[in-house]
């Protein structure tokens, strides 16, 4: 059963998302599954940390664009939108090139509050880091 509210709209989001954060760093959302949502981050200058590996909070950018996307289009838009509450990450594997993936499952969608896991992965699916993200369901204020 799928989780969206009516559908993913890939295109849209990923439009939206060409002039902020997701767009400098290069995030794309690439597919949306009946109970997931996946995107793709290059390893590049933009994503790096001086060491030359994956920077450990672009990761959490990751994570977190990939819960926020998903909870907004869990819940209906006329009555609620998400914000982010809380996020934590354990780093497993540096990536020093290529593409990062990453993929958010619900683990809880409730009245108040979603609990999202992100796992992402290297190109060889190797485990690089495992995100847990608690969304905070809040009123859409009536517009007249």
């Amino acid at each position: 059963m799928a989780i969206w509210y009516t559908h993913f709209p890939l295109e849209e989001a990923n439009r939206r998302g060409q002039a902020c954060s997701n767009g400098h760093l290069g995030i794309e959302l690439i597919e949306a599954g009946d109970d997931y949502l996946k995107a793709r981050m290059p390893v590049d200058a933009r994503t790096r940390q001086p060491a030359g590996v994956l920077h450990g909070g672009v990761s959490l950018v990751l994570a977190e664009t990939l819960s926020s996307w998903a909870a907004a289009y869990v819940v209906d838009p006329e009555q609620h939108h998400c914000v982010g509450q809380e996020i934590n990450a354990n780093h497993i594997r540096a990536v020093d090139s290529g593409w990062v993936y990453g993929v958010a499952r619900p683990l809880h969608v409730g009245r108040s509050t979603h609990v999202w896991d992100v796992r992402i992965h290297d190109e060889r699916e190797r485990l690089v880091c495992v995100s847990r993200v608690t969304m905070a369901v809040l009123s859409t204020p009536k517009r007249y």
